[in-house]
């Protein structure tokens, strides 16, 4: 009997997410294929149907993974009107660190960014993944300048600039705690991006 590709489609996502879930929970260096077998209810020849090696897997589940954090982010943008609030909001629930998923996700973005260090394939998922978040932050900045609130100016450079004093501002506050504080972290945020697209604002803001 020929595979169907509704069933073929829910099981490659079981295995995607018990993937995921066992990577967040114990770490991608620890992981096994039998664990992901085990979590996924499959045996190890029934996964290897679907993803032929432990790096195929993660690869696909880290992408996979990726996708649904922007997803999430591109409709909480969406959802705000103004373009400086879309800019300023867009990430601000990442600090939240007490909520299980947000949690669980800083796990993933470090094992991950690990990953992207000594390996060129996960480097270019990583760069994909910067791009596409690049890309969400200066479509709120190319509705500001349609709209008057910014000056015309290249809202790519500046996109990247606002993304990375993002990175460098939520990597002080997941790593060290004690010291950076959420209330720091998103005062920190809003005062830095706010500064630093001054120069772009119109008279008429």
């Amino acid at each position: 009997m020929p595979p169907i590709p509704e069933l073929e489609a829910i099981r490659r996502n079981q295995i995607l997410t018990a993937a995921i879930k066992i990577i967040g929970t114990s770490g991608y260096a620890q992981v096994t294929m039998s664990d992901i077998a085990r979590e996924a209810g499959l045996s190890k020849g029934g996964l290897a149907h679907y993803f032929s090696s432990k790096e195929e897997l993660f690869k696909e589940a880290f992408k996979a993974y990726y996708d649904q954090i922007l997803q999430i982010f591109m409709e909480s943008m969406n959802a705000a009107v103004d373009p400086m609030e879309k800019i300023l909001g867009l990430g601000m629930p990442l600090f939240i660190r007490e909520t299980a998923d947000v949690s669980f996700a800083h796990k993933i973005v470090y094992d991950f960014m690990s990953l992207a260090a000594h390996h060129e394939d996960y480097r270019e998922l990583f760069s994909t993944w910067i791009n596409q978040w690049v890309a969400l932050k200066k479509t709120a900045i190319d509705e500001g300048i349609a709209s008057g609130m910014f000056i015309a100016h290249d809202s790519d450079m500046t996109a990247r600039t606002i993304s990375a004093i993002f990175h460098g501002i939520y990597m002080r506050w997941y790593l060290d705690p004690e010291h950076h504080t959420v209330k720091w972290a998103e005062e920190s945020f809003t005062e830095a991006i706010t500064s630093y697209l001054k120069p772009y604002r119109t008279m008429t803001v």
